[in-house]
């Protein structure tokens, strides 16, 4: 399979729907949740037929307070052969 921004996309939400609609923000607990997200993604990615492609799975959960969040990354990059997916998602905590 060829690397599909928007199928990788759609993977990823539903993903985060199923996983944190109802999850409230406990501190002590995220640690924890985010390395399952991550393995989950990964997986997930790996049975849609995305498994011959190298993957870094980044998972940031932070609370709704009325705050800004700013993430930057910085990569050696192939315009010809990299490319990359993101989601956010949100849910009322």
């Amino acid at each position: 399979n060829r690397f599909k921004s928007s199928t990788v996309k759609e993977c990823i939400h539903a993903i985060l729907k199923e996983k944190l609609a109802n999850v409230q923000y406990v501190p002590e607990e995220m640690s924890q949740l985010t390395k399952s997200l991550s393995e989950t993604i990964k997986d997930r990615l790996k049975e849609e037929g995305f498994d011959r492609y190298k993957m870094v799975v980044q998972v940031v959960i932070g609370e709704q307070r009325g705050e800004g969040v700013n993430m930057a990354a910085r990569c050696f990059w192939d315009a010809d052969t990299d490319s990359y997916a993101h989601d956010v998602f949100m849910n009322v905590s």
